[in-house]
């Protein structure tokens, strides 16, 4: 039987009066969610009920096995979808695709008709950045995740992972302050798994944006997380609420992934996305 363990997020986000933290940039709340699809006999429930907290700045990761709901609670967080009961906060306010939060997804999603520079222009023209800034900010942002000088590049020149660090640059070109990725390494080969998530973690420590993960390995949840959150199978509920009390700054990732710390909660995350699978 999978435990509970509320993490600091939860106490930080509701603040004094229950409702002042929720108003935060960045701070997310689920409240008593549950969300279905189809109707009638048929209709199936994906996930919920969730209450779940999650504080300006945190990063959490929801792991957890295949079908538990964890890519429907970060459509809800997107506002992609909206919940058949309960309530979704962003930063105060019930989400609006596009405006509520940067999301990254499993496959980068770019537009190949367009260079890696005309991607990342692009966002900037939804975002609103005016024209006369792009120069500036598109230099920045491709240098933020390491492809400086590429963005003359068409994006079949270019390999799976640089792909996807455009895509995390596209997503963090409206400054939105949150960040929501959707198992975005998935597809990729372990060693360029490891320097995204060296990256991702880097990129979201300088720009201090929340961040919410979501992923199937428990060691790429333990690197990530401040705190890892693990679901049962459908419907998905919030078995596991954890803090990862592993340090957050600049940190030589190859050390803490071999680290005692590291290994200690990487097994203990593995039993516990089993036992909640089972």
């Amino acid at each position: 039987m999978a435990s509970s363990e509320a993490g600091p997020g939860a106490a930080d986000v509701r603040g004094k009066d229950g409702a002042e933290g929720a108003e935060r940039p960045g701070a997310v709340r689920l409240e008593n969610i549950t969300h279905r699809y189809g109707r009638g006999a048929e209709a199936v429930t994906a996930v919920g009920p969730v209450d779940l907290d999650v504080a300006p700045g945190e990063f959490v990761v929801l792991v957890g096995a295949s079908g538990c709901g964890k890519s429907t609670l970060l459509r809800l967080m997107a506002g992609f979808e909206r919940p058949t009961h309960g309530a979704v906060r962003v930063s105060g306010a019930a989400p609006r695709p596009g405006e509520a939060a940067g999301v990254v997804f499993q496959q980068p999603r770019l537009f190949p008709w367009r260079t890696v520079g005309g991607n990342i222009d692009l966002a900037l023209r939804y975002a609103g950045v005016g024209r006369d800034q792009w120069q500036g900010r598109r230099a920045e942002l491709l240098e933020r995740v390491g492809l400086e000088g590429t963005e003359g590049r068409r994006v079949w020149e270019i390999s799976g992972g640089q792909q996807q660090r455009v895509a995390i640059a596209r997503a963090l070109a409206a400054e939105n302050p949150v960040f929501l990725l959707d198992e975005p390494f998935a597809a990729l080969d372990a060693l360029t798994r490891e320097r995204l998530q060296d990256d991702v973690r880097r990129v979201t420590a300088q720009t201090g944006r929340t961040a919410v993960f979501v992923t199937h390995s428990a060691d790429e949840a333990v690197f990530l997380a401040s705190r890892v959150v693990v679901l049962s199978k459908r419907p998905g509920t919030v078995v596991l609420d954890l803090p990862v009390p592993l340090p957050r700054g600049e940190v030589d990732g190859e050390a803490l992934r071999a680290s005692a710390e590291f290994a200690e909660l990487r097994t203990r995350i593995s039993h516990e996305v089993k036992a909640a699978a089972a």
